[in-house]
């Protein structure tokens, strides 16, 4: 019986015209790996660079992956990241539902409307027969097996409830496809399996709900991995064989890794714990970074902008361009993200810093009585990323376990013997001092250096071991004793006085 061709008449009616149209399609299996991400920013650079829509749809299709609060991530990450959507299910929009699964009826009628047509079959081959085939042959394509089954061989197999797959039906020939990344290429046709569209549960396969979608959606450019290249044929073949336009074709190269485990260059992975997105959030790199690092893995700019390293997102949606994407993999380095990290540490506001810094400096730092913005300040020239914070300030809490040798420092000119007459004429002073503040702390301590005929450095280092028990500090001995305060500073060159005698 022939399908009623005014419902596909209707949904080809809601699709928006006359503007570029981008969609992130995630599957709410997990955290956004750095691949996924970069495909996200370049889907949305795409849309914003030409003034059009950017849509987030979810792709759950694959229900024994799904991950427990897995789209609240991608929200979130989203939203980090500075990605916002025009339509996704959180907000609505003219194409909706945005989630695979709400849509799952009318893949069935799209598979129905090429069965028609003759572009697609059933197959009821068991689990059983499909392994039978790859045992001596584990690539092997499907062998047509039920593509002969009669009209009254099918029926009778639908009336008794067999599960069944709908399978697409490849044609004879080639098909050639353009990408914009890696231009034209041809496929033998022979060498495309039949790929199920709708599984034996109901639902579409990633390939088949993707076009579908991508269509009824209005899609104009669709951006993803080079490793779905393959895949493109089949989608070409679906496009072709509904009569549809096909969309602008982005595939992009892989992210390559240095494993610093093995030393090996390999694709980034998931899979082998190579770190997300919110991997780089919590070992203390900023969103923005990411952001602006993720978008050089594989673009970069043309022009008299090509040298320009660091862009706000304004400025990435102003320069991106597809011509400026390569072919070639990109290298994702640790090193140049901890350039790129420390570079907009230092690019932050005083205030902006120590609201980042906060939580860090209180893994350590427990004692409220001390000034984490005080600290801050000590720290925002001196860190790459946020998660170096609360090493370095540990000392703030508990003096920590030092040798005397610490005392000892070419450079300073200070010996032990040196170090100890220093703290012996510096605890004084500072005893004495009416106003417990950074200049007042300075004035002093610049003072008794030039009534002792010695260097600054002579005198101050040994303050910094004995209030610190570091060689290395962020912010020297006045900054250190001010926020310590009077007492525990006097208190601590006690210490370190014992130690010396």
């Amino acid at each position: 019986m022939s399908i009623d061709k005014s419902w596909f008449d209707e949904m080809e009616s809601r699709i928006p015209h006359g503007e570029v149209r981008t969609r992130f399609a995630p599957s709410p299996t997990g955290y956004m790996h750095v691949g996924n991400l970069r495909t996200a920013l370049y889907t949305y650079l795409i849309a914003r660079h030409a003034g059009g829509k950017f849509i987030l749809r979810i792709e759950d299709t694959d229900q024994g992956r799904l991950v427990a609060d897995a789209v609240d991530v991608i929200y979130a990450t989203m939203r980090r990241c500075g990605l916002t959507w025009d339509e996704g299910p959180d907000v609505g929009g003219p194409v909706g539902p945005y989630i695979q699964t709400e849509r799952r009826e009318l893949y069935a009628k799209y598979a129905e409307l090429l069965i028609e047509k003759g572009l697609a079959y059933r197959c009821f081959c068991s689990e059983e027969r499909l392994e039978e085939l790859r045992q001596s042959d584990p690539n092997a394509k499907y062998d047509r097996h039920c593509l002969s089954l009669s009209p009254e061989e099918i029926q009778a197999k639908l009336d008794a409830g067999e599960p069944y797959v709908i399978r697409q039906r490849i044609p004879e020939g080639s098909t050639t496809f353009h990408d914009a990344v890696y231009g034209g290429i041809t496929v033998d046709n022979a060498e495309l399996d039949d790929q199920i569209l709708i599984k034996s549960d109901g639902l579409p396969t990633y390939n088949f709900a993707n076009v579908i979608d991508d269509h009824l959606m209005g899609i104009t450019h669709v951006v993803r991995g080079a490793e779905y290249l393959s895949s493109a044929p089949k989608y070409n073949l679906l496009y072709e064989a509904f009569g549809w336009e096909i969309p602008t074709y982005v595939h992009c190269s892989s992210v390559m890794f240095n494993d610093p485990v093995t030393g090996v260059v390999r694709k980034m992975s998931k899979r082998y714990g190579d770190p997300s997105y919110e991997d780089l959030v919590a070992q203390g790199y900023l969103s923005q970074a990411v952001v602006n690092y993720v978008s050089l893995l594989g673009w970069a700019p043309r022009g008299d902008i090509a040298e320009q390293e660091f862009f706000t997102m304004d400025e990435l949606i102003a320069a991106f361009d597809i011509a400026g994407i390569s072919k070639s993999p990109s290298a994702f380095d640790m090193e140049k993200l901890n350039y790129f990290n420390a570079t907009y540490l230092r690019s932050l506001s005083p205030e902006e810093f120590a609201k980042e810094a906060q939580p860090w400096i209180r893994k350590s730092v427990k004692n409220r009585a001390y000034d984490a913005a005080a600290i801050a300040a000590l720290l925002q020239a001196r860190c790459e990323k946020l998660s170096d914070i609360p090493e370095k300030v540990d000392f703030f809490d508990a003096l920590p376990e030092y040798g005397v040798e610490l005392y000892t420092n070419k450079k300073s000119k200070t010996t032990g013997e040196v170090s100890l007459e220093m703290l012996k004429q510096t605890a004084p002073v500072l005893a004495a001092l009416a106003d417990w503040s950074q200049d007042a702390i300075h004035g002093a301590l610049v003072g008794l250096a030039e009534k002792l005929g010695v260097k600054n450095a002579t005198l101050m280092w040994p303050l910094r071991i004995a209030a610190a028990g570091k060689a290395v500090t962020p912010g020297g001995a006045v900054e250190i004793c001010r926020i310590l305060g009077r007492d525990e500073t006097l208190r601590r060159m006690e210490i370190g006085m014992e130690k010396l005698q």
